[in-house]
């Protein structure tokens, strides 16, 4: 078995796991001060090598960059 189909093997395994659930959400960042609110733009998955998979809703045009935030446990779990 290669380091790259144990790595693949690995990914699937964790995959399966969480149920394919976004790892990441996707937010930009509307206003600035203490009235700044964040709308959700999508969600994204980690990849397991540093990278993320963004899929991000509707068609939208994107002007100035986004956050990418870790999906809080509480989240996942319904709580």
């Amino acid at each position: 078995m290669t380091a790259q189909s144990e790595h693949t093997e690995a990914k699937t395994a964790q995959a399966e796991n969480t149920g394919n659930r976004p790892t990441h959400i996707v937010r930009k960042k509307m206003g600035s001060g203490k009235k700044a609110d964040f709308e959700t733009l999508g969600v994204a998955w980690d990849r397991g090598d540093g990278s993320c998979y963004v899929k991000l809703y509707g068609c939208q045009v994107i002007e100035g960059g986004f956050y990418v935030f870790p999906v809080k446990e509480d989240a996942e779990s319904g709580q």
